[in-house]
């Protein structure tokens, strides 16, 4: 189960998928490789309005989405232009992809790392918490974020290190950061996500909210 705080504009979606195998695994197919890139044969495209959307959900607890705090699917979509995006495993290729493609932002975290219970809702004034391997920090003061029993661990900039994916990981937990004001854009993109996961043989189950 996850709760979900009230918030005027934000329409998320939440799955659990589990895989056939650890994500070192699990190898992605030639058709997600091609979704990597900008040009893949996808049912969704990116916009100006998507990106203005997604902006604005953000800003609604006053965090500031830009620069190095702007969304992950703008990043996303700023490191495909003119190339493909890397391949890392399984579980964050889909992510990317649907990401990508959509304009909207995907949190994945590992849910044999993250502990129960779960809940989105506004980070505190003053919260960091680490994004990468060397250490880095990120400011989450007034950002949507999902949180497990030992304090925030995703969000639509960047996910917490303390629980990203490793080749180890054979349960994660997805969330789609979207926005009421697109509406049916969650719909579509949850739709395709699970299409993909379940392409390669993943079991996919919706979150309680």
């Amino acid at each position: 189960m996850l709760s979900v705080d009230s918030h005027p504009q934000l329409d998320l979606r939440a799955f659990e998928t589990v895989f056939p195998g650890s994500l070192g695994e699990q190898a992605s197919s030639d058709e997600l490789h091609g979704l990597l890139s900008l040009d893949g044969a996808a049912p969704m495209q990116s916009s100006d309005e998507v990106r203005l959307a997604v902006r604005n959900l953000l800003r609604h607890g006053g965090f500031k989405p830009t620069g190095r705090s702007k969304p992950a699917s703008e990043y996303l979509l700023k490191a495909a232009t003119g190339d493909k995006l890397s391949t890392i495993n399984l579980a964050v290729d889909v992510c990317n992809a649907v990401s990508l493609h959509s304009g909207l932002p995907i949190s994945v975290v590992d849910l044999d790392v993250a502990e129960a219970p779960f809940r989105v809702g506004l980070a505190a004034e003053g919260s960091t918490y680490v994004f990468n391997p060397s250490g880095q920090s990120i400011d989450i003061g007034g950002l949507l974020c999902l949180f497990d029993s030992h304090g925030p661990c995703g969000n639509a900039v960047k996910d917490s290190q303390r629980t990203k994916t490793s080749p180890s990981s054979r349960r994660t937990l997805s969330i789609i950061w979207g926005t009421n004001v697109l509406q049916g854009r969650s719909d579509e993109a949850e739709a395709w996500y699970h299409d993909l996961l379940m392409q390669h043989h993943a079991t996919v189950t919706p979150c309680q909210l």
